[in-house]
């Protein structure tokens, strides 16, 4: 059975760029190796943390949605947590409604503002 979830990774800021792509791209080989169906991906870019992590007070975010068998998340977990350029992450399971939500946001029919015509 093929659950949604999404999984947010905060990177370490201390790499170059070419090599926060390369950690994106391991990431997502993983998922695709591992079964499952990448939806969408979500580069957030460099953000201030809520508190330091391994004394650092900035991290790099990235989002994944993905489409996956039940037993993925344990394999990524341990996976991530091997990967010495992922300072922390979050993986949950999306609800329908959830899933309804990203799939709205992703047509555009949440979060955009409605242009004004000449009537309105």
């Amino acid at each position: 059975m093929q659950n949604h979830y999404e999984t947010t990774v905060i990177i370490t800021p201390v790499l170059s760029e070419e090599d926060v792509k390369l950690t994106i791209q391991a990431h997502l080989d993983f998922l695709k190796a591992n079964g499952s169906e990448i939806i969408q991906e979500d580069y957030w870019g460099l953000r201030k943390l809520a508190y330091p992590i391994k004394n650092k007070t900035t991290g790099i975010y990235f989002v994944t949605e993905f489409k996956g068998p039940s037993d993925i998340i344990d394999k990524l977990e341990l996976n991530l947590r091997r990967d010495e350029n992922v300072l922390r992450f979050l993986t949950v399971k999306l609800d329908k409604y959830a899933i309804e939500y990203n799939d709205k946001r992703r047509k555009g029919l949440i979060g955009k503002k409605k242009e004004k015509t000449e009537n309105s």
